[in-house]
């Protein structure tokens, strides 16, 4: 590191950590509030099936709906380029049937009414309820890996980085209200897997340089191992941001969920890595006492 300038990242840890709070706190008050807008995948609706006697536009029809008041409509392609699905909050087959001939008069062809059915939610409160559970029991097992692997003030650091990156994401569906359908609950546990290897990686180098590095205090070991980190992060973080900022612009609306929760999320883990994550074990006073590899009883008894 003679020829590397280290740049002190720690300098910027306590405006760090109140903007952390500031945006945790933010986010629960919103999840509070105004709750979540859950698609329906969550909450179930009307299910219309169509058929065009010609390769369907599924922008416009998702245009046409959005005109009559239904922008949450969910339009996608089932099967073949004529066959459409469309789904629709409530349980009402009357407005079913009244879009299905509202798209048939804005269509040049014929649309054919295949069937109008309610379906109940993909995702049931009990499913929930598990998934939650499962939340839980994972960061406990990440919490106890690191642990094991590093110590415990690097697991306590990792998941309570983890929650801070899941909590912002979930209070920014929360305040600006967009759909939260499965493919966003996916993207927050990409995050997740995401932020933890990254994390993981940083603190590697952490517990190295604590244990090769003889001067410098936590701060100063820590802004080196950030530094030796931070070109991998970058071209990581770099690469994964142009492929989901392609997906958020040319995707189509049925993936714009699934890539704005994951651009947020990977800017977010990539932050929270550094001032979550790494700062935290400055607060819990990290030293290189804690990081000493024990010696044996065998070896300590051997003499010269």
């Amino acid at each position: 590191m003679a020829d590397q300038k280290v740049i002190n990242f720690m300098k910027l840890r306590t405006y760090a950590t109140i903007l952390s709070i500031v945006l945790v706190v933010g986010s629960l008050a919103s999840l509070a509030i105004k709750g979540i807008n859950w698609g329906l995948d969550f909450t179930g609706g009307t299910l219309i099936e169509l058929v065009y006697d010609q390769p369907a536009n599924t922008e416009e029809i998702r245009s046409q709906l959005g005109e009559a008041g239904h922008s949450d409509a969910v339009v996608q392609e089932f099967g073949s380029v004529r066959d459409i699905l469309v789904r629709i909050p409530g349980d009402d087959p009357a407005l079913g049937h009244n879009l299905a001939k509202l798209l048939d008069q804005n269509h040049d062809g014929s649309v054919v009414v295949k069937r109008v059915e309610f379906v109940g939610p993909q995702v049931g409160e009990r499913l929930r309820e598990q998934g939650g559970l499962g939340m839980l029991m994972a960061l406990g097992m990440v919490m106890l890996y690191i642990a094991f692997r590093f110590q415990f003030k690097f697991s306590v650091g990792a998941v309570l980085a983890l929650s801070h990156d899941s909590i912002i994401v979930l209070g920014l569906f929360s305040i600006l209200q967009l759909p939260f359908d499965l493919t966003v609950l996916a993207a927050i546990l990409a995050v997740i897997g995401y932020s933890l290897n990254d994390t993981i990686i940083v603190y590697d180098r952490i517990r190295e340089n604590f244990r090769k590095l003889r001067k410098g205090d936590a701060d100063e070991v820590i802004n080196v191992s950030l530094t030796q980190t931070l070109g991998r992060t970058l071209a990581t973080s770099g690469t994964t941001l142009m492929v989901l900022l392609s997906l958020f612009l040319f995707g189509g609306e049925m993936i714009n969920g699934f890539a704005t929760a994951l651009i947020v999320g990977i800017g977010v883990g990539t932050y929270s890595s550094i001032y979550i994550a790494s700062n935290l074990l400055i607060y819990m006073k990290i030293s290189r006492e804690d990081l000493i590899v024990p010696v044996k009883e065998d070896d300590a008894d051997q003499t010269p």
